[in-house]
């Protein structure tokens, strides 16, 4: 396939490997990195393999850097096939009580996993109605599942974490709002689980590689006109909210 897509994060972990699984599927892949260099790091390594990769620097938690990211595609192309909202912290290694957590853990965590994801969607969406079907895709986490948490004595139950659960909780929220409202269009909006992953954010403690966190992601991104829209999935099919 052809086209143009983002992925915001992309310049290192399960962001690069989605990057380069989006190039192998022909499209030229934007890689958001909110440090310019990193980006073009990357880029480059794409590069030298064969993909069509190119570095934009965009800091989802910055108004004004997701504002000329969104005018610098405008200028250049016109138009956006694929998002994926990849960027996102972590700041709690250990799962522990709700009661113990900081709330400005927490409200840093919104700022940028919840209102820099919903920033970046905003700025680019004009682009993607543009496109002949575009595709957005919230990378989520399978600990933002209520129906899993909710399960007694459950892996889910057990890994509480009140700023990172809660706000990838909220991105897909996010999700179903926006494939709610493009319902009627080509437009498909859905949330993915990567699964817990070996990468900077997990302090290499997964037990998945990035590559293989990127399949979900990059199946999601490249649905057919008669694939889902408002789901959540990993790599082994859906997933309750």
């Amino acid at each position: 396939m052809s086209g143009l897509a983002l992925v915001t994060g992309a310049n290192r972990g399960i962001g690069f490997a989605v990057a380069r699984g989006l190039c192998e599927h022909g499209l030229t892949v934007l890689l958001g990195a909110r440090d310019g260099s990193e980006g073009e790091k990357a880029a480059r390594t794409l590069a030298d393999t064969g993909g069509d990769a190119r570095p934009i620097e965009i800091d989802i938690a910055d108004d004004a850097s997701v504002a000329g990211a969104a005018a610098a595609i405008d200028a250049e192309f016109g138009a956006l096939d694929v998002l994926v909202n990849n960027a996102g912290v972590k700041y709690e290694f250990h799962p522990a009580p709700p009661s113990q957590a900081s709330l400005d853990v927490v409200r840093e965590t919104y700022r940028v996993n919840v209102f820099g994801t919903m920033s970046v969607t905003l700025a680019m969406l004009p682009l993607l109605k543009r496109a002949a079907a575009g595709r957005i895709v919230n990378v989520s986490s399978g600990l933002s599942s209520m129906g899993l948490a909710s399960v007694s004595g459950s892996k889910h139950a057990q890994k509480a974490m009140l700023s990172y659960n809660t706000s990838k909780a909220a991105i897909n929220s996010v999700t179903i709002q926006f494939a709610n409202e493009l319902r009627d269009t080509p437009i498909k909006v859905n949330s993915a689980d990567p699964g817990y992953t070996k990468t900077d954010m997990t302090h290499f403690d997964g037990n998945r590689s990035p590559e293989q966190a990127a399949q979900v992601i990059i199946r999601l991104a490249t649905l057919g006109p008669d694939g889902p829209s408002g789901c959540f999935f990993d790599n082994d099919g859906a997933l309750p909210w």
